[in-house]
């Protein structure tokens, strides 16, 4: 377990890094005994200091839905982040030129609010708590090193949660359904990178439906106090691995009849 100290000093490192978009090595190496519960402090740590400079939530993101990428890094659980209302881009928008240090972009079913959860809840009281469900693309960055240059060590999960989920942005599409409208699961999108199709997937891939990364959300966010609320965003998990998107890329995800989404990197 890290001391307060230590954990103020890692989420001070971190909003410098996002501020300088220069990395930071990896905390696993820094704190080998670092722990989940460890990382979520460093994380609300930063979200303490966010909201006292004047920025406010959004929502709410969850990772590391996918059972492969779980396995690929050895974790039996999700992780989640912060939205804050400056991530929040237009879709369509052009995302600035070294705004962020290596941007990657992932495609969601993005709850939207209009009623708070809060601990042990079922999928149905999601749905019920939904106002609406829409297309959305997250922004991904990373404001620690994927891999330690030395030693060869990958970022590892309490890195990940640290660096708020890898959280970055989020591109909302313009359309608004009824949470029951489709059945999420069979929700699926194409996705083109300069045109050509760099990913497909389904809904299917998020917890066997993405309403239950909400489920899991409540739950994890009542172990600390906290909950979702209502008017607040939710990014219910990605159904695609993530896509690099060096300058100039250009991303169109299209949800068929549920919508559509798009951004530029500049």
């Amino acid at each position: 377990m890290l001391s307060p100290d230590q954990i103020e000093r890692a989420a001070a490192d971190l909003l410098q890094a996002e501020d300088t978009r220069r990395q930071v090595g990896l905390l696993t190496l820094r704190h080998p005994g670092i722990t989940l519960d460890d990382a979520y402090a460093i994380q609300t740590a930063q979200m303490a200091r966010k909201l006292a400079a004047g920025r406010t939530i959004l929502g709410w993101k969850i990772g590391l839905t996918s059972k492969v990428m779980r396995d690929a890094l050895g974790i039996d659980t999700p992780d989640s982040g912060v939205l804050y209302d400056d991530m929040a881009f237009d879709d369509g928008a052009e995302v600035p030129a070294g705004r962020f240090i290596q941007p990657r972009i992932e495609v969601e079913i993005a709850f939207v609010m209009k009623a708070p959860l809060e601990g042990a809840v079922t999928r149905d009281e999601v749905l019920a708590a939904t106002d609406y469900v829409a297309p959305a693309l997250e922004i991904l960055d990373t404001r620690i090193l994927r891999q330690d240059p030395e030693s060869g060590q990958p970022r590892r999960i309490c890195d990940t949660v640290a660096d708020n989920a890898a959280n970055a942005g989020i591109v909302l599409g313009s359309q608004r359904h009824a949470p029951d409208a489709f059945d999420l699961r069979w929700i699926g999108a194409i996705v083109k990178a300069g045109g050509e199709v760099a990913a497909t997937g389904l809904g299917a891939a998020v917890l066997d439906d993405p309403a239950m990364g909400l489920v899991w959300l409540a739950r994890r966010m009542g172990q600390y106090g906290q909950r979702i609320e209502a008017g607040q965003v939710v990014l219910s998990g990605s159904f695609i691995g993530p896509i690099e998107c060096p300058p100039g890329t250009e991303i169109a995800a299209d949800f068929g009849a549920f919508g559509g989404v798009s951004v530029k990197f500049q």
